[in-house]
């Protein structure tokens, strides 16, 4: 297809070239102007939903409440360091 297209434009090389960015150019503005605003409302990329259920017996938020932890964590439990992000150089063993 794209061989009988590049037969088809006139005028050499350089015609060629213009013939091939100019149909480019079209069929991009057709695809954003026309298809994809005709296709956005068909398609699901926003259809979801946020309910209270988590889908596990008992789990979930049953009175809507958040809740909030009586006692801030403190810096012991944390695992790692949050100093440095960079650890210190081992040598490979042999």
């Amino acid at each position: 297809m794209y061989a009988w297209i590049w037969r088809k434009l006139p005028f050499g090389l350089v015609g060629k070239l213009i013939g091939s960015l100019l149909l480019t150019a079209a069929t991009v503005a057709l695809l954003w102007f026309v298809v994809f605003p005709w296709a956005e409302p068909l398609l699901p990329f926003f259809d979801s939903q946020v309910t209270d259920d988590s889908g596990v017996p008992g789990g979930g938020d049953p009175g809507g409440q958040l809740t909030v932890p009586s006692v801030a964590p403190s810096e012991e439990e944390i695992p790692y360091d949050t100093e440095t992000n960079n650890p210190s150089p081992t040598t490979p063993s042999r």
